[in-house]
């Protein structure tokens, strides 16, 4: 037993790195930018609000599992702004290795099951992963509509990029919400035209 608690609280130390990684979204506040952990905190109390909005019929703590989970390979391959430049192969295989290191500090069998949720969401086909993908896909949408523009003027997004990159994921596990996001995303580039 002290194996197996000592496994689990080395991977609890190394999951609090994930307060220290930054992303480009800055807190509603704009007082500073959010760090990864209070993104995963955020979109799992998100899907937790919006599971009705789901396209089709989702396990909620699946889907808080996979949020809780999806980002912590950021740890070793840092954070990746959907609108920045990146080489797409390059970082899967940092994600990988990553997801690799860190499900492997727990004990064998809950590094399985939680590396397998982890490939679930990155898979992005059950229903589960991508009702998952839409809400981790709309909450920064959604700061950048509260934050006047957001990290979309720092990289010059355009209603087409966003219409790509972010309302074809959250269209196809929450349409309602899309619909509801896409007239406010509308609104604001046409007030900036």
């Amino acid at each position: 037993m002290s194996d197996r608690l000592d496994a689990q609280l080395a991977f609890l130390d190394e999951a609090d790195r994930l307060k220290s990684v930054l992303r480009a979204s800055t807190l509603l506040d704009r007082s500073r930018k959010e760090n990864s952990a209070e993104h995963s905190w955020h979109i799992a109390l998100y899907a937790m609000i919006l599971a009705e909005h789901a396209n089709r019929p989702v396990n909620i703590d699946r889907v808080i599992r996979m949020l809780l989970l999806h980002d912590l390979v950021e740890i070793d391959a840092g954070d990746t702004p959907i609108h920045g430049a990146h080489d797409a192969a390059a970082k899967e295989a940092e994600e990988i290795a990553a997801a690799d290191r860190l499900f492997a500090l727990l004990p064998e069998d809950q590094g399985a099951e939680l590396r397998a949720l982890w490939n679930e969401f990155e898979a992005g086909e059950s229903d589960d992963a991508i009702f998952a993908r839409a809400i981790d896909r709309a909450q920064p949408c959604h700061g950048n509509l509260m934050t006047g523009g957001g990290s979309w003027i720092e990289y010059d997004v355009t209603e087409e990029q966003l219409e790509a990159r972010v309302g074809t994921k959250v269209k196809r596990g929450a349409p309602a919400l899309w619909d509801h996001i896409q007239r406010r995303v509308r609104a604001w580039f046409a007030d900036k035209r």
